[in-house]
């Protein structure tokens, strides 16, 4: 808060908010609730109370209320995954995803997988998108087809060569498709094993197990590719070794084979005069056996958890796009009037949108072209495919899967990991609260009652200022530990 320098880049009306908010009589309670928070960007305002008592005699333990909170309000962490949205709890989520991938990876059995899956043959594996037409690029030390050597941030890269005969519509319904691609792929994937392996899928599946964890990754071009670790387990998962047969070279054969096989169709709409899509993956599929960590090879256990935590919190704006939502809530990205539905008439235009689909204006918001036609891409295949939902996802290019997923028995699941963040907390509120913990003495179990009211969101241009202020000082410790860590030779664990 010293850091006159800092201030003094701030505009005047940021700068008196600062002022008012260090000034308020609740401005240290105000700076300990945006501390707890991790300095979120946009944190969640609530108002209501608890109660902590003693089931046996009713006795009230301890008591709390917000009514004593500056604003009667208390701020907790908005929890959003995209960096682009809070830096704070992007951080926390591409820590649990770190953690969850490495469990995978190098075993933990406090998250359900024994050290012994060092011993399963792994895989990191990316799968991408085909072309959907020549872009601007960096083909090692060759120069691009436009003729020009690219710095890697020139902001053409990844656009297209030739705008007018690029895929828009392809590429977005890829985009839009590729949890189907996906979903596919792990079932030709265990399909190609077995027929490798000279068993019925039956057998192999009674034999073997094929676990994995992804999570996908923006193009520069606006497509999503999937990176992944593909890991084979015992019949029972990764408490019991696979079989002899179950190599390195047999998973990596069944990828390949099984990504080739991979067709998702989009039918025809003579009536949108749209033709009809056969999707596939792309040509470029990258299959890598993983290391053990400390051993030498170039993709080590850290190495693949680190980047996959990376891209976790990293959306359709590395690509030039935006991270909120462009279509009309009022019609639902339809363009047409939930009271009128004539068609061809100017009554079934949605009256918000006046039938555009979206709520702002493309050119407005200022993204690069590249981006801005694969939105509106989005928009006008909407009408013709009412079940993909493209409008509403046109600010994601299209895609509406699941940024991370993994198979069940890869490892500990996200909310596992947030329950032992939570309990931890709850055990240090507890301790101060001079409450008995109940896993020590299990006859001081306690009944909490709670009401909570959503109270709105965000910050005061003030707090907003003081929250990256607390952010960047959290942060700034992080990487001091960890370079400590890293002097003292320990092996550090990438996220702490």
């Amino acid at each position: 808060m010293s850091d006159s320098a800092t201030m003094a880049g701030l505009d005047p009306s940021t700068l008196r908010d600062v002022l008012r908010v260090v000034g308020s009589p609740g401005f240290d309670r105000i700076q300990d609730q945006i501390r707890r928070t991790g300095g979120c960007s946009d944190p969640i305002h609530l108002t209501g109370a608890t109660k902590t008592l003693d089931p046996a005699t009713g006795e009230v333990l301890h008591a709390y209320t917000t009514d004593a909170e500056p604003g009667g309000r208390l701020r907790v962490a908005c929890g959003n995954r995209r960096v682009s949205r809070c830096p704070s709890c992007a951080w926390t989520y591409a820590g649990d995803t770190y953690h969850l991938i490495r469990a995978g990876l190098t075993g933990d059995p406090n998250k359900g997988t024994p050290h012994t899956v060092r011993d399963h043959p792994r895989v990191f594996a990316t799968l991408t998108a085909p072309s959907f037409g020549p872009v601007h690029n960096r083909p090692g030390n060759r120069p691009c087809r436009c003729g020009t050597h690219h710095p890697d941030d020139a902001p053409e890269l990844g656009t297209a060569l030739n705008p007018n005969t690029y895929d828009y519509a392809g590429a977005v319904l890829w985009n839009n498709h590729a949890s189907d691609l996906w979903r596919y792929f792990t079932i030709y994937l265990r399909r190609e094993i077995a027929a490798r392996a000279g068993l019925t899928q039956k057998a192999a599946r009674e034999q073997s197990r094929v676990s994995f964890g992804k999570v996908a990754e923006y193009q520069k071009r606006g497509a999503v590719h999937f990176h992944a670790v593909i890991r084979f387990d015992g019949p029972d998962g990764p408490h019991t070794p696979p079989p002899a047969w179950a190599t390195h070279d047999l998973l990596t054969d069944a990828i390949q084979a099984a990504a080739a096989r991979v067709e998702v169709g989009v039918p025809a709409n003579e009536e949108h005069g749209h033709p009809g899509w056969v999707l596939r993956w792309g040509k470029q599929l990258d299959v890598q056996p993983i290391g053990a960590f400390g051993n030498g090879e170039d993709l080590t256990e850290q190495a693949v958890a680190s980047y996959v935590a990376k891209y976790a919190t990293k959306a359709a704006e590395v690509s030039g796009g935006t991270d909120t939502p462009i279509h009309c809530r009022a019609c639902g990205g339809t363009g047409r009037s939930s009271r009128y539905t004539r068609p061809g008439s100017p009554l079934s235009h949605c009256s918000s949108c006046n039938g555009t689909r979206t709520s702002q204006n493309l050119t407005a918001l200022h993204t690069p072209d590249h981006p801005r036609r694969l939105m509106e891409a989005c928009l006008d295949l909407a009408p013709a495919y009412p079940e993909r939902k493209l409008a509403a996802w046109a600010h994601m290019l299209g895609f509406r899967g699941h940024f991370s997923t993994k198979s069940r028995r890869y490892s500990t699941t996200l909310g596992a990991l947030r329950q032992v963040r939570a309990d931890y907390r709850a055990q240090q509120q507890r301790a101060a609260l001079g409450l008995s913990d109940p896993d020590e003495y299990p006859e001081a179990t306690t009944l909490t009652l709670a009401h909570w009211t959503y109270a709105g969101h965000g910050h005061t241009p003030g707090e907003s200022w003081l929250a990256a202020s607390i952010h960047r000082d959290i942060q700034a410790n992080r990487d001091i530990a960890r370079e400590l860590r890293a002097e003292l030779n320990t092996e550090g664990d990438g996220w702490s």
